[in-house]
């Protein structure tokens, strides 16, 4: 499914249109529309940990979210040479609404989710991916 950017993915501002391809349960490819030719692999948080925080209203208002909402929550997942240093950054999940199209990277403040980090290792959480 194709969403509009209405947050930027860090670094990548120029962004504006993505597709999001859904490998199985746990990856994710999300791919830039505007012909950027950039690629990132997703993964889902909730196959690998307790994993929940709290939207604000403006960011609620920004995705048009409300209690109906059909969301996905995907991490982005820099890959490392061996897949055991890949690496997850929590701080900064990506939020999709399945019923307008809209999507968003949120950053998360560090103080209020101590247990998320900007890159947790994947081999972290090995046993739970296998």
């Amino acid at each position: 499914m194709t969403y509009e950017l209405t947050s930027p993915i860090l670094g990548f501002e120029q962004v504006k249109k993505v597709e999001l391809q859904k490998s199985d349960d746990l990856f994710s490819l999300l791919s830039a529309v505007d012909g950027e030719g950039l690629t990132w692999t997703l993964i889902n948080p909730y196959h690998l940990r307790e994993y929940s925080f709290d939207l604000s209203l403006d960011v609620q208002e920004l995705l048009g979210i409300n209690e109906k909402s059909r969301l996905l929550v995907y991490n982005v997942l820099a890959l490392g040479n061996e897949t055991d240093d890949s690496e997850i950054n929590f701080l900064a999940p990506i939020v999709f609404n399945q019923d307008n199209g809209r999507a968003a990277q949120i950053v998360l403040d560090g103080k209020l989710y101590p247990d998320f980090k900007i890159a947790h290792k994947l081999s972290e959480f090995v046993d739970r991916v296998v």
